[in-house]
């Protein structure tokens, strides 16, 4: 069968641990079809891979399986699990990664990886991405059906992810994500910047730095201004044109960002 198969982690492509993934899951099934979200996830940061495994997870098909393993707490109490939505599978450690999906997804149900006829011969105590989830992945591929994998659970691990909160004249927001170019990424959607803002005036800053205004594209921004714009996952970013907004503000995620609406004349765009 051929089947979609996503991986996402935090090996980076230094060692050969993202290969010995693949070489699992072609041994199994030599007709997947295998799709890099992103290996240069930072270490341990299992925000940071939720927020990626979610913004690109919905443009696959239907039924696709994405394999998720930034996971610090390998070999310890936590679970290996596969997620069934209606939309797809996601496979991976029990430890926040799929916080996002459970919110964006219908979940049909959650199954702890213990058959071990599913697993590899010999499971490492620190490598569960080639023992025990990339085989998880390449036997659903071939329509082992989920239930055959282990015994269902309750919903996994959820982690606390920030949201905006209005304050009188002003929504708080902060920074969720900086991308590899710099931009700071909050966790203000733009609805709820529109429907707090509406059409009037408004005011962006980022902790006390005063951000130019939105623009609509990087291009219309000047030489050496930070302003807002609202990214391809539908947030407010603050940017810059073509520098890292990151290293010119010496910022980065969980730095808080406020949008007022102004009380004088004057659309700042």
């Amino acid at each position: 069968m051929s089947r979609i198969i996503t991986l996402l982690t935090d090996f980076g492509y230094q060692d050969g641990y993202v290969g010995a993934m693949k070489g699992v899951i072609l041994g199994i099934n030599p007709r997947a079809v295998l799709v890099d979200i992103s290996h240069e996830i930072e270490p341990h940061d299992i925000t940071a891979g939720a927020l990626v495994l979610a913004d690109a997870s919905g443009w696959f098909p239907s039924g696709t399986i994405h394999v998720a393993v930034v996971d610090p707490g390998v070999g310890s109490q936590r679970r290996p699990i596969v997620v069934e939505t209606s939309r797809g599978y996601y496979v991976g450690p029990d430890n926040g990664i799929f916080s996002i999906v459970y919110e964006r997804e219908t979940v049909l149900r959650t199954v702890a990886l213990e058959n071990p006829r599913f697993m590899a011969p010999s499971v490492s105590r620190t490598f569960h991405g080639r023992d025990i989830f990339a085989p998880a992945a390449a036997f659903l591929s071939l329509g082992v059906a989920v239930d055959a994998l282990g015994p269902p659970v309750q919903r996994g691990v959820v982690m606390r992810i920030p949201r905006p909160r209005v304050r009188g004249d002003a929504v708080w927001g902060e920074v969720i994500h900086v991308d590899r170019f710099g931009n700071l990424v909050t966790n203000i959607s733009e609805d709820a910047f529109k429907s707090f803002v509406g059409g009037g005036d408004k005011r962006i800053w980022i902790g006390s730095e005063r951000v130019a205004g939105l623009r609509e594209s990087y291009e219309e921004g000047e030489e050496d201004e930070v302003f807002g714009i609202f990214g391809s996952s539908g947030f407010l970013e603050i940017s810059m044109k073509r520098r890292s907004a990151c290293s010119k503000l010496g910022v980065g995620r969980g730095a808080s960002v406020r949008v007022e609406r102004s009380l004088k004349g004057g659309v700042e765009s």
